[in-house]
């Protein structure tokens, strides 16, 4: 069950984006996209890097991001964290408890891309960026093979959409990556749309049909680049997908995990119960935080060790 402060942290998590709808359409003109996003950094920023790891401001292919570095460099190995957000709000300075945890388990750098936002910068803009980066690591002599990728809610969607986008272009891909509470599915056809409606402490089906067509503006929500419960994922190296049990994406999640198993993508599924939307965040607080990063940074590690073999 969840902690006081992780209780907490929800609450400060939904309180922080309580202006975002009114201001996205227009109701209200006293707060802009600025002050709503620098409020969403703020918020997440409750939760900052452990100590042993510093950050630097990067350009890679012409994307700027920023790296977290851990003190205790233990391999050439590096990660793409890409931050979720709903592609509207979010940027790699509110992600460094996060992105810090995985450097400190993976011993390696973590590269996070700072990728457009919409409204202004709607559909396909984070995917392209999010490939002009990992394409910009690759032009840097970092090799395919020791490279993964994670992200989480959008940035969990990223994760598969850009390695769909990286293997079109003909690039090589990474060594394997993790979904973590990925909003696989723009259509928001799953049951638990329903019956966890209510029971997610942070979204509701109506907030997200809403964020989405401010991402999507004139493009499907079946779009496959947009939903990739619908892309063609044949040839990704593997995946884990972590849920939680009591957030609406669940059944997406799952479908996700579903489709990417019968196109013969390796697949890992954990599903946390009662744990609620990127519970990761909470990794000092909340044991099945803590334990969920360890999981994904072993699955990453592992998908590393067998890229390297072959």
């Amino acid at each position: 069950m969840l902690t006081d402060k992780s209780r907490a942290f929800v609450e400060s998590w939904r309180n922080s984006l309580v202006d975002l709808g009114p201001v996205l359409t227009g109701e209200n003109k006293s707060a802009t996209m600025t002050e709503v996003r620098a409020s969403y950094t703020k918020m997440l920023a409750q939760n900052p890097a452990p100590a042993g790891v510093s950050f630097e401001n990067i350009v890679i292919g012409g994307v700027p991001g920023q790296v977290a570095i851990p003190d205790d460099i233990k391999t050439t190995d590096i990660l793409v964290y890409i931050h979720g957000g709903a592609y509207i709000v979010g940027e790699p300075a509110g992600y460094h408890g996060i992105s810090g945890n995985f450097a400190k388990l993976l011993g390696a750098k973590v590269f996070m891309p700072d990728y457009r936002l919409a409204p202004e910068h709607p559909f396909p803009a984070a995917i392209d960026d999010t490939l002009k980066f990992y394409k910009g690591l690759l032009d840097d002599g970092h090799a395919a093979n020791k490279i993964v990728f994670a992200g989480e809610s959008a940035g969990g969607a990223l994760t598969v959409t850009t390695m769909v986008a990286a293997r079109n272009s003909g690039l090589p891909l990474p060594a394997g990556g993790v979904s973590i509470s990925t909003w696989a599915n723009l259509e928001h056809t799953g049951i638990s749309m329903t019956n966890r409606e209510g029971i997610d402490p942070l979204n509701t089906k109506a907030g997200l049909v809403f964020l989405a067509s401010k991402f999507l503006q004139y493009a499907l929500p079946g779009h496959p680049m947009a939903s990739p419960v619908f892309a063609d994922v044949t040839g990704l190296p593997p995946i884990m997908v972590q849920m939680g049990e009591a957030e609406q994406m669940l059944t997406d999640g799952m479908r996700l995990a579903t489709h990417l198993a019968e196109n013969r993508v390796r697949v890992t599924l954990e599903v946390w119960p009662h744990m609620f939307h990127a519970w990761h965040f909470m990794s000092t607080e909340q044991p099945e935080a803590k334990q969920a990063l360890a999981n994904a940074a072993q699955f990453m590690q592992q998908c590393l060790r067998d890229a390297d073999a072959r």
